[in-house]
């Protein structure tokens, strides 16, 4: 026998999971619950989630609801769903509606619990200079990722990680710890509660504020918030008043005999000043433009580049 399960989810990180387990032999996805369709883009068209467009694509019934309701619980009753699993859906659960399932609501969360409960742990892991990130799943319960943990791994961060590839990569493996806890359940385990004496952690939601640079810091530093605001937000500073995105930074062994946000041009590699060394800018987006070549975008800086007076800030 194998467990009818409901899907929660909605970007496209999402989809990944949502794939395994619609192979799995060990579950049947039975529906999708998905936040409704967004506007997208600068003509704001509204446009249904990605994991909305995978469902389609697959065939399985779909509930769109941006917070629960009774219309929602009413459209999910008849799937016959045993349990659910939810990868980032977006939505604060009730507890009537966590009552609903008799296996309960399992949560792919990408951090070792209790360290990083809530919304962005990829992100404030790396901005901790985390060199390890993990997946756990756990069963939801009124508190705040605070349900017992089942499945667990983990990743190195290489060195050309950002957040983006990092979820990517756990969420491509996401949805066999997923099948594997909800054989466990139907087994009858109960997991395995959370040590709340161990050092709890946060992870709030990142902000435009996050992702700016400050080059007084050292070059570690921006490093690990360049990584961990990549793709979104995307790290960001100022030059000449308007906004430069950044979008790759690499550590170099250059001697720190740059001003905190100066820019010099060595070779065919840009550099910008830290607190404590120099970093190559890989990338970046002047306001108004795509995403370039750090190089292309320097030589049109002209002889106030040469002379040392470029600064970012």
């Amino acid at each position: 026998m194998t467990l009818k399960i409901l899907y929660a989810g909605t970007p496209e990180i999402a989809v990944h999971p949502l794939d395994a387990l619609v192979q799995s032999p060990q579950v049947q996805v039975v529906g999708v619950l998905t936040r409704e369709d967004a506007p997208v883009g600068r003509k704001r068209i509204l446009t249904p989630s990605p994991v909305a467009q995978r469902a389609e694509e697959l065939g399985l019934p779909i509930v769109k609801a941006n917070r629960w309701s009774p219309e929602t619980q009413q459209q999910i009753a008849p799937l016959g769903a045993e349990a659910a699993a939810v990868v980032a859906y977006g939505t604060i659960l009730p507890q009537h509606a966590l009552d609903m399932l008799p296996y309960g609501w399992v949560n792919l969360h990408f951090s070792k619990l209790p360290a990083w409960r809530g919304a962005a742990p990829v992100q404030r892991a790396l901005m901790a200079g985390e060199s390890e990130i993990f997946s756990n799943t756990f069963l939801l319960e009124a508190g705040l990722d605070t349900g017992a943990v089942f499945e667990e791994e983990s990743t190195l961060v290489t060195e050309d990680d950002t957040a983006g590839s990092i979820l990517t990569r756990l969420a491509q493996s996401g949805g066999e710890l997923l099948a594997n806890t909800f054989v466990r359940l139907e087994a009858g385990e109960h997991g395995t509660a959370q040590n709340e004496d161990e050092s709890v952690s946060y992870a709030a939601k990142v902000t435009n504020a996050d992702a700016r640079i400050e080059f007084t810091q050292s070059a570690h530093k921006i490093l690990a918030q360049v990584r961990a605001v990549t793709p979104e937000p995307g790290a960001w500073c100022e030059f000449s008043g308007n906004r430069l995105k950044i979008g790759g930074v690499r550590l170099t062994n250059q001697a720190g005999t740059l001003a905190p946000g100066q820019l010099e041009l060595r070779g065919k590699k840009l550099y910008v000043g830290t607190a404590d060394g120099a970093l190559e800018l890989v990338c970046v987006q002047p306001a108004g433009k795509k995403m370039m070549d750090a190089l292309a975008w320097a030589r049109g800086l002209g002889s106030n580049l040469a002379e040392g007076k470029v600064m970012l800030s």
